[in-house]
């Protein structure tokens, strides 16, 4: 597990919430790449104020700009509270899954009722410090900073405090500003298992095609190009 420089203390300092093979690992600034593409959609967990109850999780896409995700979400929203109590938050990722059925994964030589079934999944998990943003030319600026990397193409009104259609929809939104503190990256693709296990299955995955079937195939291609054969240091 690796992620960016200026979380290299975070990542020393503290047992990960993510059970991470050596593997699994992921290379330097592998998750920025994996996650280049597009604005990631996932799941911002944050603390009840009673810590009893169990967290908020909310679904949403976030942009990463630099070292830090911004995300805006509906005044009526009932996290802010709790962002505010506990400003110290999680947003997960989680792409490119999909299936492994144990027949799949049978040894050399051995019968397919003896392989045991896997999930494969990239995951990326950021521990951040939130900060909530209510002044209207600030949600202005995190609005047009979000629409550049979701829509680069264009097309779109320009964002104003003051002009339509976004500055009359501004006072129904607050934006929040995670500020990186860690992150734990995992890509889970049987890298410890030969190159020809690994081909064969990931002609499988294309060959049957279904939901991410054609990521995890493109992952795990990625990651035995890169790697080859898993070797023990």
């Amino acid at each position: 597990m690796y992620g960016h420089e200026a979380f290299a203390r975070a990542n020393h300092s503290q047992e990960f919430p993510l059970l991470i093979h050596p593997w699994d690992s992921a290379g330097p600034d592998e998750w920025r790449s994996w996650l280049a593409t597009t604005a990631p959609f996932g799941q911002l967990v944050v603390t009840h104020t009673d810590v009893r109850e169990a967290p908020l999780v909310i679904p949403t896409h976030a942009v990463i700009d630099g070292d830090v995700l911004l995300i805006h979400l509906a005044r009526p929203n009932p996290i802010w509270t709790h962002i505010t109590a506990h400003p110290r938050v999680l947003f997960s990722v989680i792409g490119d899954y999909a299936y492994i059925p144990s027949t799949w994964r049978a040894k050399a030589g051995g019968p397919d009722e003896d392989g045991v079934p896997t999930s494969y999944y990239a995951a990326v998990q950021f521990t951040c410090d939130a900060t909530v943003v209510s002044d209207a030319e600030e949600k202005a600026a995190l609005l047009r900073t979000q629409l550049s990397h979701i829509q680069p193409e264009g097309g779109y009104a320009e964002v104003g405090a003051n002009l339509p259609p976004y500055g009359r929809m501004l006072p129904g939104i607050l934006g929040l500003r995670l500020q990186i503190v860690e992150v734990v990256a995992k890509f889970k693709y049987d890298d410890h298992n030969p190159l020809t296990h690994r081909e064969n299955v990931s002609r499988r995955l294309i060959e049957r095609g279904e939901f991410h079937d054609p990521g995890a195939a493109a992952e795990q291609t990625r990651r035995l190009n890169e790697r080859g054969e898993w070797k023990v240091t």
